[in-house]
């Protein structure tokens, strides 16, 4: 009996599959908050020198947003009974520019979602993806 060549092409195509997968996302348990950041992850305790963290997640970071606004206040009676204050309303049409900055980061007892990756293909690392909740509040 002669061997299938699919076979082996099929083989060889899996192998080569499954070594090019992303790694699982898995979960994290923060022990440390930044900028010493401790996280418990598979039963190993990762420091700042394996993680890499968005920075929306770190104390200090700001964002800036402008846009327009239109629109109105709510009616408001005026007080006096007079007729120049009765009910009545005042029109908004502005631009705007607002900034925030972020105060808090990720404190101890958070869970976030982690994703090993390989640095030069040698060098272990995680990336901290972002907090993570389960809505029924079990964790």
């Amino acid at each position: 009996m002669q061997k299938n060549p699919y076979i082996s092409l099929l083989n060889l195509m899996e192998q080569v599959s499954r070594s090019s997968n992303s790694p699982d996302i898995q979960i994290g348990q923060i022990l440390a908050s930044p900028p010493d950041i401790k996280v418990r992850y598979n039963s190993i305790i990762l420091t700042k020198e394996e993680l890499w963290i968005s920075h929306y997640l770190l104390a200090g970071y700001g964002r800036t947003a402008k846009g327009h606004l239109v629109s109105a206040t709510q009616n408001r009676a005026g007080g006096s009974g007079d007729a120049a204050y009765q009910s009545h309303n005042h029109d908004i049409d502005n631009d705007y520019t607002a900034s925030v900055i972020y105060t808090d980061t990720l404190k101890p007892g958070m869970y976030v979602a982690i994703m090993p990756m390989l640095i030069n293909d040698r060098i272990q690392q995680y990336i901290i993806l972002d907090e993570i909740v389960r809505i029924d509040g079990h964790g």
